[in-house]
């Protein structure tokens, strides 16, 4: 580890700031073939990428079953001329035609800018094939599910010719019984076609930093499939979901599955386990909760240096007989609000005060752009900034898929979950910006690691805050409101949330609201040219080498101890890594260099949050 220091600081030492662009280095642009400027620039895994196991692990951690069929792989594509349902086309008229010429191959799940993709290239409308057949093993009665992890932005799916279903999202998951569009036999070929059309910052639905002409910190857009997509079969009834709730307090797990297709003669069996041990069991039936009760002395809470997390089986009964089951895990944990001894309100985990030191990630990869390499990558990342010190990771206005948090969840990191913004300058963006909201409570509330949702950053499309505050509230009443992370504020919400760069600048306290930094930092660093997306960098502020650039991250962290005094309760520095031409984060873009120690930087952030827990 000395070694690969001092030759790190050796590199920094030497390095210097080009504005000239290597246009041979970083592709050319066609505009008329839909060609983009993609950067060579790689991360380790992407040798990790085969085509026969592309993101090969199970896609739903929380919600799993034995059988399944992972679609990730080449698929045909081309751009394509089907209208959009936004635009108002009927999806029940939108046809695979003749016309559909599938001349293009693309690796899913990649989006179709990236390179991994193998394709590099933007279209606003593209239509994807693949063919399939329905493994030997599966049950002739059972029901077939196809399931997308996430698709950006608007979906049609059309299996065997026929209409499958449609969807509009680019951050949730769905999935559509595609049962009675199957072939029978289980040696015939299907045939899965989707359309997706994606506006990008041309349209009025969230999309986060994405745009179609990416400058300083809004980055490359994804179109289309950028998460798993895969089969499942299931019993004509069968555990649709689970909703656990947690209280530390009294040792309290209640559990309330959704079934689909619920009969009177069904019931649930509930098993909890600490490894292969029984901890409590239970019986319930279909339309209600189910309290289960951890006994005294077998309670185990969730937190960062103690990341327990207990394993769920449930079974879904008819008659006894058990027709479904599924895994998943739950922890607890317990996130508030109180006042300290000096009055202050402080933010508390598992009714301790606790400080919370977190790094902006904006899940940004540069073979994969929105899509990470494979689940190591995911693992390494969260691991990397654990190491580092951090408990806190900031995920800033992109929604990850599944694995991320499971990996959170698993490591211990607790996650601040921005929504993904968008313009909201009408009547028809506001309404998708809140179903795209709800949408995002709802498919990542389990996550234990997930502790704050924050709805608009730094005044882009914010509309309605106090509106949206109650309607996240009624959604989840179990995590901290952040309104608003920096600039207008509506003195709704549970956090009081400012930014400054570099800073930090603390907050006006109301004594009402946890007082937090929700940006600070931003000082760039850049790397020698192999580890840069483009020579062309910037940042908030400069520092000439790895010395420099620690020397003003201890002197920051000096400037919060004092704020924190003054009942400061966060912080959060920008940021993990560098994406594209912004050139400030800790780590280079493609993850192959540390930009200060990794002991020094993890011994300053453990000292401050000593010392703003210590009350």
């Amino acid at each position: 580890m000395l070694f690969k220091i001092v030759i790190m600081r050796l590199l920094f030492a030497i390095i210097f700031v080009t504005i000239i662009m290597t246009n041979d280095s970083y592709g050319t642009d066609s505009s008329s073939d839909g060609a983009i400027p993609v950067s060579r620039l790689r991360t380790v895994w992407s040798k990790e990428v085969l085509p026969d196991r592309v993101h090969s692990d199970y896609p739903r951690p929380l919600l799993t079953r034995r059988e399944w069929l992972n679609l990730n792989g080449y698929w045909d594509w081309q751009p394509s001329d089907a209208p959009a349902l936004s635009a108002g086309a009927d999806s029940a008229r939108i046809s695979v035609t003749k016309n559909d010429q599938f001349n293009g191959r693309i690796l899913i799940p990649f989006p179709l800018e990236s390179s991994l993709s193998g394709v590099g290239k933007s279209f606003d409308r593209i239509a994807y094939r693949r063919q399939f057949k329905i493994p030997q093993t599966w049950k002739n009665d059972q029901r077939i599910l196809l399931h997308f992890g996430g698709v950006d932005w608007e979906t049609i799916v059309y299996v065997n010719g026929q209409f499958a279903g449609k969807h509009q999202g680019g951050y949730d998951p769905f999935y559509f019984d595609i049962t009675n569009h199957v072939k029978t036999s289980r040696d015939e070929l299907n045939e899965i076609v989707v359309y997706v059309y994606d506006p990008t910052n041309h349209g009025e639905q969230p999309r986060g930093k994405q745009s179609i002409n990416p400058s300083g910190a809004q980055y490359r857009s994804v179109t289309g499939i950028w998460q798993t997509v895969w089969l499942e079969p299931v019993a004509k009834s069968y555990i649709q979901s689970l909703n656990t709730t947690t209280n530390i307090d009294k040792n309290i797990l209640y559990i309330h599955p959704l079934i689909e297709n619920p009969k009177p003669e069904l019931s649930l069996r509930f098993e909890v386990f600490d490894g292969d041990e029984l901890v409590v069991e239970a019986f319930g039936g279909v339309d209600g909760r189910t309290m289960m009760k951890i006994p005294a002395g077998k309670l185990k809470l969730w937190k960062p240096d103690t990341p327990f997390l207990y394993q769920l089986r449930v079974q879904l009964l008819e008659r006894g007989i058990p027709i479904d089951q599924v895994g998943s895990y739950v922890a607890f944990r317990k996130i508030d609000l109180a006042r300290n001894a000096q009055g202050r309100m402080r933010i508390r985990l598992n009714n301790k005060f606790v400080f919370l030191m977190g790094v902006i990630d904006q899940g940004y990869w540069p073979d994969g752009l929105y899509t990470p390499p494979c689940d190591n990558a995911i693992k390494s990342d969260v691991m990397t900034i654990k190491s580092l010190g951090f408990n806190l990771i900031r995920k800033h206005l992109k929604v990850e898929p599944e694995r991320w948090y499971y990996w959170c969840d698993r490591v211990g990191v607790l996650v601040w979950q921005d929504m993904p913004s968008g313009d909201n300058r009408t009547i028809e963006s506001k309404k998708i910006f809140q179903h795209e909201l709800q949408r995002m409570i709802k498919s990542r509330s389990q996550h234990p690691s997930i502790i704050i949702w924050s709805l608009f950053n730094e005044g882009l499309g914010q509309h309605r805050t106090p509106e949206y505050v109650k309607f996240a509230r009624q959604l989840d009443q179990s995590r901290l409101i952040n309104a608003a992370s920096g600039w207008n504020d509506f003195n709704v919400g549970d956090l009081k949330d400012a930014h400054k760069f570099p800073g930090p600048e603390t907050p006006v306290m109301d004594n009402i609201r946890c007082g937090v930094i929700g940006s600070f930092g931003g000082i760039t660093l850049v790397a020698p040219q192999e580890h840069l997306w483009t020579t062309e960098t910037w940042g908030y502020s400069h520092a000439k080498d790895s010395e420099t650039l620690l020397i003003k991250y201890q002197k920051m962290h000096n400037e919060l101890k004092t704020m924190i005094e003054n009942g400061l309760s966060a912080a959060v520095f920008h940021q993990f890594v560098d994406v594209e031409s912004e050139c400030n984060g800790v780590v280079t873009y493609d993850r192959a260099l540390l930009k200060m120690p990794l002991n020094e930087v993890k011994k300053i952030n453990a000292e401050t949050i000593k010392y703003g827990s210590s009350e």
